[in-house]
């Protein structure tokens, strides 16, 4: 069976609900408030306190996405390569949809977290321990690909790496710039940080970024 990582943006207007079949993902609250119901609940759903910006929910069951008032909402999901998303409409739009090579006797975890630049930030060519997903949610990156030309980020903007292909990201000079990714990563590698640079002198090279880990839980493959 071949996998596929989605990101969808939905922006709900106030009172909507949006109901979500089953699979692994992250929903991350990019503006606004949202609440999560989720069936049947989980410890993670967050029932009590809506996911506030900048806040992210994972889990793999039915799920519905409620909003008192407008918010944007970051949906990434792992499924069945082809699947069809019957959910979108006029208030979501697919922002990225790209393969994934996951071999389904090994034990995979999905991981989301938000990687924040100071101005002039760089990261040295790098790969990962598995592909992933990121969207810029601030400032602006230019990211070199292997041997492709580089490409502009703006907030808004998608892109997959795949972890194998060498990565170098030049951050704004100046304003600061962030990012928020969902990566599909060995298990066992849970807790512990998943770049492996081109040059490993790199990793005590230019100026540090800030990570902040919302999601690192097992799943089972779609």
């Amino acid at each position: 069976m071949s996998f596929a990582l989605r990101l969808t943006e939905d922006r709900l207007g106030p009172g909507s609900r949006l109901a979500l079949p089953p699979t692994p993902r992250v929903l991350y609250t990019r503006n606004g408030a949202t609440r999560i119901e989720s069936r049947p609940p989980t410890a993670q759903a967050g029932l009590a306190d809506p996911a506030t910006t900048n806040a992210a929910w994972h889990g793999v069951g039915e799920v519905v996405v409620a909003a008192d008032a407008p918010a944007v909402v970051l949906r990434f999901e792992l499924i069945a390569a082809g699947k069809a998303d019957e959910r979108e409409s006029s208030q979501s739009r697919r922002l990225l949809e790209h393969p994934i090579d996951l071999d389904p006797a090994r034990a995979w975890l999905m991981r989301c977290d938000r990687v924040d630049f100071a101005p002039g930030g760089v990261a040295l060519p790098h790969g990962h321990k598995g592909g992933g997903i990121r969207c810029l949610l601030a400032g602006t990156l230019e990211v070199t690909v292997g041997d492709r030309p580089p490409r502009l980020m703006l907030p808004g903007d998608a892109w997959f790496e795949s972890g194998r292909e060498p990565v170098l990201a030049k951050a704004s000079p100046e304003t600061p710039t962030t990012f928020v990714r969902v990566s599909i990563l060995p298990r066992e590698i849970r807790g512990q940080s998943s770049i492996v640079y081109v040059d490993p002198a790199d990793a005590g090279r230019g100026r540090p970024r800030q990570y902040t880990v919302y999601v690192d839980e097992p799943i089972s493959l779609p």
